[in-house]
């Protein structure tokens, strides 16, 4: 099992996480690409410290709104929103280098990430973007996505997320934020959820029903408060139960 976690979301003087920690504990690392979130100073130290770690480096493509965290669904063309997600690609994949590493994968953030569940177009446009960047790197996305079944029929080796601190609707899709209980906050609750997602057991959806959530990648989000203490229970239920944990796209700068 791979754990991840969104890193490099501080911007100037706002700091946001502890990228430090997290990346002592998750084996792939989520990395914002300056768009929602992300300087290139935040960027490159954060790039720096996954090479270090021997963390898998993903590229964490979002919406133009660094206001919204993007976080915010904007109507973006399928054209427009392919290029700029290659010019997140580029940008982060070019810091990556210069330290010693390489984007190995794209995960798409907050509101692109639920748009392209459903959302055909722009599931097809980020498609696009990742086969004209590189056709080696994998994708990330949540099981049964339309971006998931796109990425396949394109040939790209696709991963499936799920997320430990997030709650889940009997669809099996993420409860809106806006929601009450959508995000979870107690480490033990969430490790024990992520130990029956890990062995193919079911977990409660929001409304008290029970579904399965197929993964090969489970997420803490970094910007979470007690974002650290989760990542670390998670990490140590997951191997106390002899779970090894490893990057799902290894390798080094191509």
């Amino acid at each position: 099992m791979d754990l991840n976690s969104d890193l490099a979301e501080g911007f100037g003087r706002w700091e946001l996480g502890d990228d430090d920690a997290l990346l002592g504990v998750v084996t792939s690392a989520n990395v914002a690409c300056g768009f929602h979130a992300g300087d290139p100073g935040v960027i490159r130290r954060a790039c720096a410290r996954a090479a270090a770690g021997n963390v898998s480096v993903g590229a964490q493509v979002g919406y133009r709104d660094l206001a919204g965290f993007g976080r915010r669904f904007i109507d973006v063309p399928p054209r427009e929103l392919t290029d700029e997600v290659l010019y997140q690609l580029a940008a982060l994949d070019g810091l990556a280098r210069v330290e010693g590493t390489a984007v190995r994968y794209v995960k798409p953030h907050g509101a692109l990430y639920n748009a392209i569940v459903r959302h055909e177009e722009q599931a097809a446009a980020v498609v696009e973007a990742v086969t004209a960047y590189d056709p080696r790197l994998a994708v990330l996305g949540l099981p049964g996505s339309s971006f998931l079944s796109r990425a396949a029929e394109a040939g790209l080796t696709t991963y499936r997320e799920a997320f430990a601190d997030r709650a889940y609707t009997p669809e099996g899709t993420l409860v809106s934020r806006r929601e009450p209980g959508a995000v979870l906050h107690d480490p033990e609750l969430i490790a024990r959820r992520c130990l029956r997602i890990a062995g193919g057991e079911p977990i409660e959806a929001i409304d008290g029903s029970e579904i399965t959530v197929a993964a090969d990648s489970i997420c803490v989000h970094g910007d979470s408060p007690g974002a650290v203490a989760i990542a670390e229970t998670v990490r140590d239920r997951l191997r106390d139960a002899g779970i090894d944990l490893a990057p799902f796209a290894a390798g080094g700068a191509r």
